[in-house]
């Protein structure tokens, strides 16, 4: 008699709908969407502010991120909403036991190698990000949320891509 494997990841289709309402409940009670690069923005004005406070002043970035913000630039809802993402993630790694120093990876290549990978692909999303505009969340789901059609060539792109490289780095996984 076999044994069936549970798996320690939520149902997608139910993490889709769940995500989808998060999303449509930001815009209904803040009134604006969810975004991870607006919060890592906010962060890094704040850390330049604090090392080098005359660049900050200078700086085109940083005055126009002033411009249309006051007070402390960590005092924002979407560095609060990164701050819950992070600790809801790491709850639920705690609670499905799935938290480990175990890096994930195809047994021809060393962690080192899948690391360095995982760096460079979150240093290019988060550069694309900014070119962009906003980050996947902000994007692509928020923007289709809103029936915005850059939110949908947003998605299509950002799949599209992933589609397409995925055969060429799936050796890092499988």
């Amino acid at each position: 008699m076999s044994e069936i494997k549970k798996s320690k990841y939520m149902n997608p289709y139910l993490a889709g709908v769940l995500l989808g309402i998060v999303v449509l409940a930001a815009n209904y009670i803040s009134g604006r969407s969810v975004g991870a690069s607006g919060a890592i923005k906010s962060a890094i004005v704040a850390s330049v502010e604090t090392v080098a406070p005359k660049h900050a002043e200078t700086a085109l970035f940083y005055k126009e991120y002033s411009q249309g913000h006051t007070g402390n630039p960590l005092n924002n809802w979407l560095v609060y909403q990164m701050i819950g993402v992070l600790v809801g993630g790491f709850l639920s790694g705690v609670i499905s036991k799935r938290l480990t120093w175990k890096v994930e990876h195809n047994p021809r290549i060393k962690s080192r190698t899948r690391l360095w990978f995982a760096l460079g692909g979150g240093i290019l999303f988060g550069l694309g990000s900014q070119f962009g505009r906003g980050c996947t969340s902000g994007s692509a789901l928020s923007g289709m949320a809103v029936l915005s059609l850059g939110g949908f060539i947003s998605m299509m792109a950002i799949f599209g891509t992933a589609f397409a490289l995925a055969y060429f780095f799936r050796k890092l996984w499988i």
